[in-house]
């Protein structure tokens, strides 16, 4: 080899080293969803659940789902202003675990077997039981049976409207929906005849001030949701949230978040659930 060779050669392995060492410094990013800022934590909550989790149109959020996530963050060392919040829909809580594009979500999530499978749960943190929201006007649908026949409206992604059809109304037509407030529109409308999902997110809904006097609660306790907050499969945060939510309970937090969410719409919760304990 010739020392002009040789010299390309050197300068060759110089800068693939230099490469490497970049590389590996970019993926040194902590792990997680916040990005590689230790300071940032990344969460998932509901954007269109009003009492639950809701982006407002100045960009604040509100909701249960909110105040809770950000006492957990708090837990964990996170002042409000590091939380990071994404938009986790029905149908995307699972996906956005896996691929850690958030440290956790708590996004009205009712853990069931299935979801079980691929993420782990918290909690849980609150029980919900499933119900209808119909028109205010509309007498003909007095209980689960009645949906036979009626246009029902849940989300994509949710095991509300599924639910219905398998075990109560098996001739229900089902509309799924994007969102919840499609489905809303939807019964306004008359495009839909029930809007069927856990009775504390119908609630907020019908507790809007555009929305007084025009649906009500079927009042059907139609299955037991106990929310849980979601964290990928495995992930030690899963035992550092509940001793949160246990805190939460103990110190008077949860009463407090029930009653400024879903108070304004006379919601009868249910007591605070023990954490660990899943009601069938």
């Amino acid at each position: 080899m010739n020392r002009s060779k040789g010299r390309k050669a050197t300068l060759a392995a110089a800068a693939a080293a230099a490469l490497a060492l970049a590389a590996g410094a970019c993926s040194d990013n902590g792990g997680g969803g916040g990005g590689g800022d230790d300071d940032k934590i990344t969460v998932g909550i509901k954007f269109d659940q009003p009492g639950i989790g809701l982006k407002t149109p100045d960009g604040t959020y509100t909701g249960f789902d909110v105040d809770v996530a950000t006492y957990i963050a708090k837990e964990l060392g996170h002042d409000p202003s590091d939380i990071v919040w994404k938009e986790a829909k029905s149908a995307d809580r699972e996906t956005l675990l896996q691929r850690g594009d958030v440290d956790f979500i708590a996004a009205s999530y009712s853990i069931n077997d299935e979801r079980a499978k691929k993420v782990d749960f918290a909690g849980p943190y609150l029980l919900a039981h499933q119900d209808v929201l119909v028109r205010a006007d509309d007498d003909s649908i007095t209980k689960p049976a009645d949906l036979n026949n009626k246009k029902l409206c849940s989300v994509t992604g949710s095991t509300s409207a599924q639910n219905v059809k398998t075990k109560l109304a098996p001739d229900a037509q089902l509309q799924e929906y994007g969102g919840y407030s499609e489905c809303l529109t939807g019964l306004e409308n008359k495009a839909v005849d029930a809007l069927t999902t856990d009775d504390s997110i119908l609630a907020g809904y019908a507790a809007q001030d555009e929305f007084k006097g025009k649906f009500k609660l079927g009042g059907f306790k139609m299955s037991n949701e106990n929310y849980g907050i979601g964290v990928q499969k495995g992930s030690e945060l899963k035992a550092e949230i509940n001793t949160a939510l246990e805190k939460m309970v103990e110190d008077g937090s949860w009463d407090t978040y029930v009653k400024k969410n879903f108070g304004p719409a006379n919601y009868q919760n249910e007591p605070a659930p023990e954490i660990g304990v899943i009601v069938k």
